[in-house]
């Protein structure tokens, strides 16, 4: 699914077909959020006014690549979730193994959407970093990465939400459900302070233009 041009992505994305979906839509956003992060590091990098930070931005940098890596994996990592669901719903209503097939597998449909929360929150918080110290002419991409990985963290939380809500260990389905807000209630805060800030920064700097 990832190796798609983006047109072809969307595109199977647009089609009557189950994946990739909401769980793959959302890893992706969540890429594009991580390599803008990554790309307003290597702009900072190497300029003589942050040399203090050039430890930060190389590590900002090195994260990036590898919550973007990730979160590009995840997106097949999705699509197999699902499948693993769909053939589990699949097997007859008479077999007696059925129920423990569909359990197993929302038990392992939930792991990919919940990774997905993860990789965005660690991508927020490097970005953060970022809005602190980048070129205000970079501010807007450190914004639009801080709302892309929002979007992406609430979208994979509905993913999770569609599978907790089925399974039959209602205390393990709450456990889960319980980290997601907490997630939420961290993280998307904090990635909506980025976006003010940005949107502070430059229209301060539009009033004494």
């Amino acid at each position: 699914m990832i190796d798609r041009s983006c047109r072809q992505f969307a595109e199977a994305l647009a089609a009557r077909q189950p994946v990739p979906g909401g769980g793959g839509a959302a890893a992706y956003a969540g890429a594009l959020g991580a390599a803008l992060c990554a790309m307003v590091a290597r702009f900072d990098e190497g300029k003589p006014a942050l040399t203090a930070l050039s430890d930060e931005l190389a590590r900002a940098i090195r994260e990036a690549d590898a919550i973007r890596a990730d979160l590009l994996a995840l997106v097949d990592e999705d699509a197999a979730a699902y499948a693993l669901v769909s053939a589990a719903y699949a097997v007859p209503r008479g077999d007696p193994e059925r129920p423990a097939r569909i359990e197993a597998a929302l038990h392992e449909a939930v792991r990919p959407p919940y990774k997905i929360m993860q990789a965005c929150a660690r991508a927020i918080e490097l970005l953060e970093g970022l809005s602190h110290s980048c070129s205000r002419l970079l501010l807007s991409d450190v914004g639009c990465g801080a709302m892309l990985c929002r979007g992406a963290l609430d979208a994979a939380n509905l993913t999770v939400c569609v599978n907790t809500a089925s399974m039959r260990d209602r205390d393990h389905a709450r456990s889960i459900d319980e980290d997601c807000v907490r997630l939420l209630g961290e993280w998307e805060p904090r990635a909506q302070a980025i976006a003010d800030h940005a949107i502070g920064v430059m229209k301060k700097g539009q009033s004494h233009g």
